[in-house]
């Protein structure tokens, strides 16, 4: 049984203390280039080890979100124009870092015509270009489901196309009111049809799911055509967000796993501190495209 909601936070939610000098190395340079990462905005329980690894998650676009989902710590409000110079930046910093695998995501920017992914796609054909050989993950909105926009990443062709369910479908109203949970499964299965890009979903657990309907959600992503599926425990980025319905205990999220590689899932990264972009690297690999 998992405990029930306490001030205090169950000692496997404990996040390690961040700092150090490769920490710190990655501060500065992200600041240097002018670059935001999903890493900070979202207020993520790892960025201390992938920063101190040398890895990051870039987030393009700008620093707010056109939608108002009440679990995201990305805040909403008015938008900027794209900058044309951050393809460069990041590839720029991938390049400098080393990286041999990069990791990139956005905001949802339903202002602009194609939800920005013509400018999801210049990053990638960046990245490409200064670091050849490197590979890159790009998680996606769901660009309203337009067929030409999701295209005009497909072509891009990144190696892992991830784009989140988030929870389960029951608690969308609440919790994701401008998303669809039909249009997000579509595009995971537009993901499959469209090339041999690895597809890649995710949710958040610990928000008054059912078991069955985590059992759901996995089943309906194998039907349409994921291979990697993330779980992690959902935490309350502020008191004016979506409260934890409860701390999941690590046993269980070992039984989803379990529960999710029996439906078909290759790879099931499932634990209290996953994020979406966790060990995206070794995933990848482990489904034999990268």
């Amino acid at each position: 049984m998992s405990p029930r909601i306490t001030e205090r936070k169950p000692d496997w939610l404990r996040m390690p203390r961040q700092g150090g000098e490769a920490y710190n190395r990655m501060q500065r340079l992200l600041r240097t280039a002018s670059l935001s990462t999903v890493c900070e905005s979202a207020n993520c329980p790892n960025r201390g080890e992938c920063f101190a690894s040398g890895t990051a998650t870039f987030l393009l676009m700008g620093h707010t979100c056109t939608r108002h989902c009440t679990f995201c710590n990305i805040p909403g409000g008015r938008v900027t124009a794209l900058d044309p110079d951050e393809p460069r930046r990041v590839a720029d910093t991938v390049q400098h870092l080393g990286l041999e695998f990069a990791v990139v995501t956005s905001v949802t920017r339903d202002d602009l015509p194609d939800g920005g992914a013509a400018h999801i796609a210049a990053v990638i054909g960046e990245i490409r270009r200064l670091n050849p050989g490197c590979g890159v993950e790009v998680l996606i909105p769901d660009l309203r489901g337009e067929h030409r926009s999701l295209e005009t990443v497909f072509e891009a062709a990144p190696d892992v196309l991830n784009h989140n369910l988030e929870i389960v479908p029951r608690l969308y109203p609440a919790m994701r009111p401008q998303a669809s949970y039909d249009t997000s499964l579509q595009v995971l299965r537009r993901a499959r049809r469209s090339g041999t890009m690895t597809v890649k979903t995710g949710i958040m657990v610990g928000v008054g799911e059912r078991r069955d309907e985590v059992t759901r959600v996995m089943s309906d992503a194998v039907d349409h055509g994921v291979e990697v599926f993330t779980i992690g425990q959902y935490l309350q980025p502020s008191r004016a967000h979506h409260p934890v319905e409860r701390y999941v205990e690590p046993a269980e999220f070992d039984e989803l796993a379990a529960l999710g590689r029996e439906l078909g899932l290759i790879w099931v990264e499932a634990g209290p501190m996953v994020r979406s972009s966790y060990h995206a690297r070794q995933q990848s690999e482990a489904v034999g495209r990268s």
